[in-house]
């Protein structure tokens, strides 16, 4: 069966989003203690792009199936787990990356380069980091793993900051500061 990705998240109102979310049913790789650990020989490049020896993994199916098995330990250092087995991935820096907003009533939904539809809360919360000349956005998705909100998002986040008197958002009663501390 091929893949339907969700609509443009413009034309989705919060609960079709929050609903959505909830339909998107994961692998719990958060339960999964597999013994055996390996190399997958996997690269996420900043820009978002999966590699796998050296080489783009450019089927979108593909790239989201393997998203969802994605997970960050304590040490930061990303997984792919399975029942049986957790491989290795390196990640230039986050293992997403949020190319939309969409601001509705008091929450903030974001679409991911995976389709992924993610809503800011208390457990995905949005960080400043870096400094204030160059400061980066990151937002929680799930299992440790963080998406860094691309250029025109960042600019989207920023438009909705500016309408207050401070540069921060608010999402599902959470405030996020825009400027690293």
């Amino acid at each position: 069966m091929p893949y339907e990705p969700p609509p443009e998240l413009a034309a989705l109102s919060l609960a079709e989003i929050a609903d959505l979310v909830a339909a998107r049913k994961l692998p719990p790789v958060d339960q999964w203690s597999p013994a055996r650990t390996s190399e997958s020989h996997m690269l996420i490049k900043a820009d978002g792009r999966w590699f796998h020896e050296g080489s783009p993994i450019t089927r979108p199916a593909m790239v989201r199936a393997f998203a969802s098995l994605l997970m960050r330990d304590d040490d930061g250092q990303h997984w792919l787990v399975t029942p049986q087995e957790r491989l290795a991935i390196a990640v230039e820096d986050a293992a997403f990356v949020a190319i939309d907003v969409k601001r509705e009533a008091d929450a903030l939904a974001f679409r991911l380069n995976t389709d992924d539809l993610v809503i800011a809360d208390a457990n995905h919360r949005i960080a400043a980091r870096g400094d204030a000349e160059t400061p980066a956005l990151y937002l929680g998705v799930r299992h440790g793993c963080e998406a860094r909100l691309n250029r025109s998002t960042y600019a989207q986040l920023v438009e909705i900051a500016l309408e207050g008197s401070n540069l921060a958002v608010a999402s599902r009663g959470e405030t996020f500061a825009l400027v690293p501390a």
